[in-house]
């Protein structure tokens, strides 16, 4: 479910693709890697920030709104250090 934040953060990123991403990541190598990215062309600095968003909102469902921790590289840990539930494939196999 998209909420307000996602909405804020993915017009931050169609204006300016590392501010989105210094929201989500912080002073970070992700960050680099954007502002490099938009340096080189704009596009793929919006393809990274929105891959970015996308993990983002993947962590807040699998550990809730706070239950999760940034690693890097787009990798999100819940705040205890478990893994994400199981996801169910509703009748559909892996």
């Amino acid at each position: 479910m998209v909420k307000g934040s996602d909405i804020l953060l993915i017009v931050v990123a169609i204006i300016f693709p590392p501010a989105a991403a210094a929201m989500i990541t912080g002073c970070s190598c992700d960050l680099l890697i954007n502002i490099l990215l938009t340096i080189l062309g704009y596009l793929p600095g919006h393809v990274h920030a929105f891959w970015l968003i996308y993990k983002r909102i993947k962590a807040e469902e699998a550990y809730g709104i706070h239950g999760y921790t940034y690693l890097g590289n787009g990798n999100f840990v819940g705040t205890g250090g478990a893994p994400p539930p199981p996801q169910q494939y509703y009748g559909s196999t892996q």
